[in-house]
């Protein structure tokens, strides 16, 4: 059973990432744009289904690791500090949303769900958030770490169904103004930047 503070401190954290605009975002954005809101919206439930694969193949390896070797948690711990330093930077550095082609060919729903998958899959900022970030709050004495990582992961991944979902949604009915007016994108950016950099400080100091 996670602990219930455990989650207080991680739904922050995995919000501000689903928040901040990135392959995923972009690419629900330019599907729901390039075909419409139900291409969109299955997208992002690739997506999410790349997000869980991604848990599973990190918890089958992990929880032996995190049960069996109590420094592993020290060496997870700092580098996710750098991690989600080096994260937090990357947000305030880079605004940029890309322009999607509204004269592309549409493309089915099936094939806007399997593209999802794919480029969640081959998303190397997912794993890395994954592997470095979910065993910070995973806590053996409470029960089995490979449940708690599932569960964490499942968390993560369902949270995005919602914010990548909306994109898509919304991108397919105003697509156009969306491509015009990026002031929202801004205002995530800086709070995910300060939760990203709030978060490293408490890991650092292992609050």
């Amino acid at each position: 059973m996670i602990d219930p503070a455990q989650l207080l401190l991680f739904y922050p954290a995995v919000l501000a990432l689903n928040l901040t605009p990135g392959n995923d975002m972009l690419f629900c954005l330019g599907q729901g744009i390039r075909s419409g809101p139900k291409a969109g919206f299955a997208a992002n439930l690739g997506i999410a289904l790349g997000a869980m694969m991604h848990t599973l193949l990190a918890a089958l390896g992990l929880s032996a690791l995190l049960a069996t070797y109590p420094l592993a948690f020290e060496i997870i711990r700092w580098f996710g500090v750098a991690y989600l330093v080096w994260l937090g930077v990357q947000t305030l550095l880079h605004f940029e949303l890309a322009a999607a082609d509204t004269k592309a060919v549409p493309v089915s729903v099936f094939r806007a769900f399997c593209a999802g998958v794919i480029v969640n899959l081959f998303n190397p900022k997912v794993a890395i958030f994954i592997l470095a970030f979910i065993p910070q709050f995973i806590e053996p004495e409470r029960g089995a770490a490979f449940l708690q990582f599932l569960l964490l992961g499942l968390i993560f991944s369902v949270n995005g169904i919602w914010v990548n979902g909306a994109v898509g949604v919304f991108a397919g009915r105003f697509g156009q103004l969306l491509r015009t007016h990026t002031g929202f994108v801004l205002v995530f950016r800086y709070v995910s930047a300060l939760i990203f950099f709030a978060l490293a400080l408490r890991m650092a100091g292992n609050w």
